[in-house]
């Protein structure tokens, strides 16, 4: 079982910079895949960044390629990330998940926190 809580979010104006926690439990954190998601109301979840859990590879959206980056810190049983350059297309509530490779399929992920909202204003 693992509990993820991200925090970090808040309202930026466009091209303004966030960045994103969730610190997970657990004691295996660092064999789980990580991945960012975001939503908007009466949308799909859509896939934002991922990072693998045994070589820490990487995997972004076009829609945010050179803008944000994921990291993971597997001392601290947390995974971030970093949005620069932000634009009010990339307001939603972003949510974390955990699964066992950390690729773009949400539904490979079986554990959700509950969500942090970005505002980003024109």
């Amino acid at each position: 079982q693992v509990q993820l809580v991200e925090s970090g979010g808040g309202l930026v104006q466009a091209g303004g910079s966030l960045r994103l926690s969730c610190a997970a439990s657990g004691r295996t954190f660092s064999r789980y895949g990580m991945g960012w998601f975001r939503q908007n109301p009466g949308k799909e979840r859509e896939f934002v960044a991922a990072i693998t859990g045994n070589d820490s590879r990487t995997y972004y959206a076009d829609s945010v390629k050179g803008r944000f980056t994921i990291s993971r810190d597997n001392a601290k049983n947390t995974v971030y990330l970093q949005m620069n350059s932000l634009k009010p297309e990339d307001t939603a509530v972003y949510f974390c998940g955990a699964g066992p490779q950390g690729r773009m399929s949400r539904d490979e992920y079986a554990y959700w926190g509950q969500g942090t909202q970005v505002t980003v204003s024109s």
